[in-house]
């Protein structure tokens, strides 16, 4: 099959029945958070010396950020099943605004460590409307769909970083964070302008409360106790490399800031490519083969950083690593399609809420690694922790968790 024909068909499915500016819509804005959210790793050290705090109070305030977006999900999902989400996505920008001005003129670490949790927060009233609004626009390509939400997303993790260190090299960091804040007011504005008018529910509280206690009880089920504790695992990793990567990469391996933030950059921009393909993949055989496709290399890449120096061969580690990034699109997916679509929000954020919760422990854990200066047996307990990931992967029960 001529693969750049069958892309090509798959770019004019989505675009077209009138729901191509919306996903543009959807998918800019959502890059746009992610990359702000990624400029933090980068901007660390300097917090570090302007609040005069230690690695681990640092992986504290990286904590706090995924703690806000981590609480939020479950309120978040129950509100995209009771009201319009685009309303709810633009509040989130407006939110994340909002915050990031307060972090930029912070007086005191303790302002800082507020206006982190009140970001994360409003960032967590975006990811739930997002996937529920596209079920509803691409219920046969939901996959794919969330595949390219996703890539934008990385796109926004390669540029920004990078922009946010040269500013902050240059003027400061408050420069290299605070440049996004009419970006995402803007792009607020372009989804209310854009984004048809939606709800995936309209059930009331009572309602709502009831689907919680329903999603709770099938956690019980084989297929939804796995995706959680698999979910669980990843959030952890996930956060856990990415809150000190550039750090590491500073302190450890020598690396100029701008060196170091173009490969947290490059990180991502693998991840452009892979999130599509691995949403394809799920669409075409399903949870099991796709995610354990995308989860193998990074073990190898985990095991091997500590080993490797030079810079091409830290670009080629960090290549293997970023396949990871490509396991939301099959996740998500998979959680999306095993809820009914009046539980689709309400059980999106029981789940994510749940992982993410116990997972954003992850950038503490490592700070406090890193500040006992075991960064690199940090990273082999990664690759340990990414290998049990896969064995789960390979003993998942692969039905659909939710038949109510």
């Amino acid at each position: 099959m001529d693969a750049g024909g069958a892309l090509k068909r798959e770019v004019r499915a989505l675009w077209g029945g009138g729901t191509g500016l919306s996903l543009l819509a959807v998918a800019v804005a959502w890059g746009l958070l992610v990359g702000t959210r990624m400029i933090y790793p980068i901007v660390l050290p300097s917090l570090q010396e302007s609040f005069d705090l230690s690695l681990t109070v640092a992986g504290l305030l990286v904590t706090v950020l995924w703690l806000g977006g981590a609480i939020g999900q479950l309120p978040g999902g129950m509100l995209a099943d009771r009201y319009d989400e685009r309303a709810l996505m633009a509040t989130s920008t407006f939110v994340v605004a909002a915050a990031l001005v307060v972090v930029v003129v912070a007086p005191s670490a303790a302002v800082l460590f507020a206006a982190t949790a009140v970001w994360g927060l409003g960032h967590s009233l975006y990811p739930i409307a997002r996937i529920t609004l596209l079920s509803n626009l691409y219920a046969d390509r939901l996959g794919s769909a969330l595949g390219v939400t996703m890539a934008t997303g990385d796109v926004g993790q390669t540029v920004l970083p990078p922009i946010g260190a040269v500013l902050t090299v240059a003027i400061a960091w408050q420069a290299g964070l605070g440049f996004v804040i009419p970006l995402l007011v803007v792009l607020g504005l372009f989804i209310l302008a854009i984004v048809p008018k939606t709800s995936s529910g309209g059930g009331g509280a009572g309602q709502s409360l009831e689907g919680v206690r329903t999603v709770a009880a099938e956690l019980r089920a084989p297929s939804m106790g796995f995706i959680t504790l698999i979910l669980f695992l990843y959030i952890f990793i996930w956060q856990s490399f990415t809150a000190f990567y550039p750090t590491y990469l500073i302190t450890v391996k020598e690396l100029p800031a701008a060196t170091a933030s173009v490969l947290f950059g490059f990180f991502f921009a693998v991840g452009v490519v892979v999130k599509p393909i691995a949403g394809g993949a799920y669409d075409r055989v399903g949870i099991r083969g796709s995610l354990v496709g995308v989860l193998a290399a990074p073990v190898a890449g985990f095991v091997l950083l500590p080993f490797v120096d030079s810079l091409w061969g830290l670009a080629v580690l960090t290549a293997f690593v970023s396949t990871m990034l490509g396991s939301g699109a099959i996740t998500q997916s998979y959680l999306a399609e095993s809820f009914t679509e009046e539980l689709r929000g309400t059980g999106l954020g029981v789940i994510r809420t749940l992982t993410a919760t116990v997972g954003a422990a992850g950038p503490v854990a490592f700070g406090v690694i890193g500040d006992y200066g075991y960064f690199d047996e940090g990273y082999w307990a990664l690759a340990a922790i990414m290998a049990v990931v896969i064995l789960l992967t390979l003993r998942m029960p692969t039905t659909s968790a939710i038949q109510t």
